[in-house]
């Protein structure tokens, strides 16, 4: 008796256990944001650091030594080209023109007095008056008074245009940059330091540089050097202020050579500066904006890299499969263009990759659960079975207690 009561009420208190907990349910999947592939246009910039340069920088140096004796510019002053800068003390190089007028005059003299005698000498030959030797003689006087009336032309010349660099003009139009000599300083050709700059500003030159990878990736797209200045787009250029400014520029010019020390080209571009806003010596960002047509997109965050290597995770038959994918070595930061791996209509995790794993169930957010499947109503009734069987064994333990 004491043996089927004690079995009966630890059949009693397991079959309790089961029914007070809670039967398992099979994990579903998880929800997760998705998107479907398609085709789009998007276009791509990229900034490089860039240096502003006027389309000519002219050093400006005396071509002769002396005191600045006037100075016709201020700094920032336009100039157009033949005006003048800088007058230098005229005083020594006027004196010098007078002497080699007079060293010119006095070989004319000198000229006339060997022909006069050469044309004696000859007539006189004629009439067997003076030897050959004479003639000859009066001849070679009549050239060299020649050749040192030519010497003392090119000395004039000489001297007339050392006077004409006392007056430094600019050579083109432009804007003047500093000027460290005052009216009095000593000047040289020789200085290190330039009299000033003259800078043409009405187009500017704004250089920029690219790694060999973007300029190789610049060739496939278009054909060749030739074809990339003729196909890319206009640029623009950001400001040290970070505003962009007003023109485009265009693309003019692509170094042949690769730079071994920083494996970069340099490229250059020209912007129109009819108001004066850039400067000389300036710096910026070159834009270069990256146009595709009928690509696909992916966000950068629907992606992962193994080994280098992009993948992004596709849905297939309702578990996330991962696919290698091929992308275009320009991006803006979010996005990727994808060459190769992914067609429209594919459909693709974008949250969550970095965790995720091979075959992890997915439901796209917003859809609804499934319906519970009938096994699950089949385990409720099984349980309310035993807890019948339950009840049954407690009378019956009840009734022999009682007997």
């Amino acid at each position: 008796m004491k043996q089927t009561f004690v079995k009966a009420a630890v059949w009693a208190c397991c079959l309790a256990a089961v029914a007070c907990g809670q039967a398992p349910t099979a994990m579903g999947p998880g929800e997760y944001a998705v998107m479907t592939i398609a085709k789009t246009d998007r276009e791509i910039p990229t900034n490089y650091s860039a240096t502003i340069r006027g389309r000519q920088d002219i050093d400006i140096y005396p071509q002769v030594s002396g005191t600045i004796w006037q100075l016709c510019v201020n700094e920032g002053q336009s100039v157009s080209k033949g005006q003048t800068l800088f007058i230098i003390d005229q005083v020594p190089y006027k004196a010098a023109l007078q002497t080699a007028e007079a060293n010119v005059a006095a070989a004319e003299a000198s000229v006339a007095t060997a022909q006069l005698t050469y044309d004696s000498k000859k007539e006189l030959f004629a009439r067997n008056v003076v030897s050959q030797f004479d003639l000859s003689t009066a001849e070679n006087n009549l050239l060299t008074a020649k050749a040192q009336l030519a010497q003392a032309e090119a000395q004039r010349v000489n001297a007339a245009n050392n006077l004409s660099y006392t007056v430094v003009k600019a050579p083109s139009n432009g804007v003047v940059g500093t000027l460290p000599y005052r009216v009095g300083a000593l000047v040289s050709a020789s200085m290190p330091q330039p009299l000033t700059t003259v800078s043409d500003n009405s187009t500017m030159y704004v250089y920029f540089s690219m790694n060999e990878n973007q300029l190789l990736n610049l060739t496939r797209r278009y054909g060749s050097i030739e074809a990339t200045l003729k196909s890319m787009p206009d640029v623009q250029l950001q400001l040290n202020d970070g505003s962009i400014y007003d023109l485009k520029g265009r693309v003019e010019s692509i170094s042949g050579v690769i730079d071994t020390s920083t494996g970069s080209v340099s490229l250059r571009a020209a912007f129109p500066n009819p108001n004066g806003l850039l400067h000389s010596g300036g710096s910026g960002n070159v834009i270069l904006t990256s146009s595709f047509k009928d690509c696909i997109v992916v966000p950068q965050s629907a992606t992962f890299e193994i080994q280098d290597k992009v993948f992004t995770y596709k849905v297939m038959d309702g578990k996330a499969t991962s696919a290698p994918i091929d992308v275009e070595s320009i991006s803006n930061g979010k996005e990727y263009i994808v060459k190769s791996g992914l067609v429209p209509g594919d459909v693709i995790v974008t949250e969550g990759v970095g965790l995720m794993r091979e075959g992890t169930p997915i439901r796209a957010k917003g859809e609804a659960a499934a319906t519970p499947a009938p096994e699950q109503n089949n385990e409720e009734a099984a349980a309310a079975a035993d807890q019948n069987e339950v009840k049954d064994a407690a009378a019956q333990t009840q009734t022999e207690k009682e007997e």
